[in-house]
This record gives structure tokens, sequence and C-alpha cells, in this order.
């Protein structure tokens, strides 16, 4: 089965990564619209994360259209698999975290290390991925960086997952026993104290894949479906806009929910939890149906060439929109309004300044952050993904072999 066209063909997948991306930069800086918009307005912004679930659900999609038909449990089918995630995901993610600790070492921000004791321990479990086991260091380094725990161990999952679906037919009965798991986890360790490793069920259920896992699995029973049949953008239904609306109808669910107490969102109440990682992902999934199988405006705009290289950068822009990066332009920003405001003061006027309101200023460091996303996508993690997919890491280039 040829696999590789259907992302030629459907531009609108990358798109997504874009809107995803933008989706929880939004989350992250819905205080900036508090003084215009209405409170309830800014508790619907705030739930904005949601784009770490499309993320969640387009991996469980794309991994399993590409590998389900064609995986094996061999040593050389899982190097390459391995050395096809690494390219990808990896290069961008050390450079970013080592520019995050080096950051720390010159300005001190205690919200890289959030106390721990050893920064160079902490900077090896950011490289290994461990640190999203634990709850107390889940937004040390590149913050949002957490949820790429979540997506390795998806990877190192998904072939075992794809044997037991095909050998034992058992698809569904996963997510319960991996869900399980985790619950088991938290009981054991939830007493230990040790940085918080499963300390709860809000933090298993919403930071670690064992709590997550159904939002990938939603992602691979799409992959399924779609994988026999001809996604020629012919069908007349209307699941685009179906999956689109039912969205944001869960983003409004979780946005009149009660925010516990020390929490910021709604998503941390138990509804938020049932509501973000199991109606969201089927509503998720319902939309990519849609733009997989039809013809609409909204896949046409996720199609542009344009919102294509900007989903193509949006990883880069996903770790570099909080944290040393965005710290460093808000410290730009308000060096620049005090500037600017010096030069009113000389020249006897009373103007407001382009960088006094927190809106503006959001909508500079997202289309700067943007610019920067492209370049470093350009110029370091596409030559990067490209030199280590051609190299002998892991296994042995098979052009290279051939030509030897």
């Amino acid at each position: 089965m040829a696999q590789k066209p259907l992302l030629n063909y459907i531009p609108a997948l990358t798109g997504v990564r874009a809107l995803a991306a933008y989706l929880v930069f939004i989350s992250h800086y819905a205080y900036a619209f508090d003084e215009n918009f209405p409170h309830a307005v800014q508790r619907f912004l705030s739930e904005f994360h949601i784009g770490v679930t499309i993320f969640f659900t387009l991996s469980g999609f794309l991994i399993a259209f590409r590998y389900f038909d064609s995986f094996e449990l061999s040593s050389a089918w899982f190097k390459q698999y391995l050395k096809n995630r690494v390219a990808r995901i990896y290069p961008m993610y050390f450079l970013l975290t080592l520019a995050a600790f080096v950051s720390f070492y010159f300005t001190h921000d205690e919200k890289v290390t959030n106390g721990f004791a050893s920064p160079i321990g902490l900077f090896l479990m950011h490289i290994t991925f461990v640190r999203g086991f634990f709850d107390q260091l889940k937004f040390t380094g590149i913050a949002q960086g957490w949820s790429l725990t979540v997506e390795e161990c998806f990877y190192f999952s998904a072939p075992f997952i794809f044997y037991f679906a095909q050998r034992y037919r058992k698809f569904y009965i996963q997510p319960l026993i991996i869900t399980g798991i985790g619950a088991l986890l938290v009981l054991i360790f939830r007493d230990v104290n040790c940085y918080g490793f499963f300390g709860n069920f809000t933090f298993m259920m919403l930071y670690t894949f064992l709590g997550r896992c159904f939002e990938f699995f939603v992602g691979i029973q799409l992959a399924l479906i779609v994988r026999k049949k001809t996604l020629d953008g012919s069908s007349k239904q209307k699941f685009t806009y179906l999956g689109f609306a039912l969205i944001f109808a869960c983003v409004w669910l979780m946005s009149i929910l009660p925010i516990p107490k020390g929490k910021i969102a709604g998503l941390h109440h138990p509804m938020g939890i049932i509501t973000n990682n199991y109606l969201l992902s089927v509503s998720i999934a319902l939309f990519f149906y849609g733009l997989l199988t039809e013809t609409s405006i909204l896949k046409k705009i996720l199609s542009n060439k344009f919102i294509e290289l900007l989903g193509k950068s949006s990883y880069i822009f996903y770790l570099i929109h909080l944290g040393w990066m965005y710290d460093g332009l808000h410290f730009s920003f308000n060096w620049l309004n005090d500037r600017v405001f010096e030069l009113y003061d000389k020249w006897g006027v009373d103007w407001n300044s382009p960088f006094q309101y927190d809106n503006l200023n959001v909508l500079y460091a997202f289309i700067i952050l943007n610019g920067v996303s492209i370049l470093l996508f350009k110029l370091i993690e596409e030559p990067l993904n490209h030199y280590i997919r051609q190299s002998d890491f892991l296994i042995r280039n098979k052009k290279r072999a051939a030509s030897v």
C-alpha cells in the first residue's frame, strides 16, 4: 500500500499543526485580552490548550497510517523507526533545551529548575525526557516540553500497540489497560516524596502517556478507518465543520467548569479531564476525517503553501513560545516602552507608546516568534533532519551501503 502520498496530497494535515500550536499560544497569553473582552471570553481562550490534544491525535493517526501495515518487531525495523523519530524530534529539542539551561546560568530564573538542586542533573532528565514523569518538574526547562515525554512514550509503544491490535484483535482494551497501569502507579507512589513521581491522578491523567493514551488511540483508529479509502476529497458529507464545531463546544464546556483550587483552567476539573482526553479527541478525529475525505474552504485554507510552511515550523514555534526567548522579547518590549516615553518627555508630547499594551506586545511576539521559527526550521531543523536520516546513525543508510 502506498502510504506517503497521503501526506503529499493532504497538506492540510501540516496546516493543522500550525493551528494547534497557535491555539496553545493563545491559551498561554489569554490574560492579554482580559481588559478588552468579557471574563467569559478570557476563560474560553484559556482553554485553547486543546492544541496539545490535536497534536496527540494527529500523531496517533500519522504513525498508524505510515506504519500499521508495515511494522516489524525486528531490530532492523525498530532502529530505522527510531532513527526517523529522532531525526524529526530530537535535534531542535536538544538545542533549545541546552539554550534554556545556558540562559539559566546567566539569569538564575527559578522557573527553569523549580528549586531542583542540580541543574546539570535536571538537564540530563530533560534530554532523556524522564522529567515528564515528575509532577514538580514537568514545567521546568522548556515548560511545554512535558508533552514530548508523552509523545516519546507513544513512539516507543506504537509498534507494540500495533502488534497486539493485529495479533489479538483487542484494540479497545489497550487504552483501558494502559490507563489502569497509570492509576496503579499513582496508588503506589502518591505518598512517596520523589518530586511528584506519578504523585496524583490529575497529573497522571493530564501530563503522562498513561493518562492521555486514548487521544493517540483515537488517531490510530482513524488511520485504520481511512487507510483503505480513496482520499480524493469527493465526499459530500460535512464532517469537517461538524468536528470543528464540536471541538469548540468542548472548549466552551471546559470554560464554564469550576476551576479547582490552585489550578488555572477548567481542564483540571474531573469533567474537564473527561472532556479534554475523551470527548475532544473524538471531535478532533471527526474534523480530521472531514479534512481527509472532503473538499472544504477550511481545508483549502489549511492547505495554503504559506500555512503549510507555518505548519512545518510549528514544532519550533511550540518550543519557543514560552520560556527564555519569549522572556527576552518581553524584556525588550518593556525596555523599548521606557525609551519611547523618555523621547515623548523630551518632545513634550503625551502620546501612546506602541509597546504599552499587553495585547499588542503579544501580537508582536507572535509575529517575531513565527519568523524565528521559520528561520530555524530552514537553517537548522530541516537540514539536520535530512542529515540524520541519510546518516548511519543507529542503522546503516541503505543507499550509502549500496554504494560501497
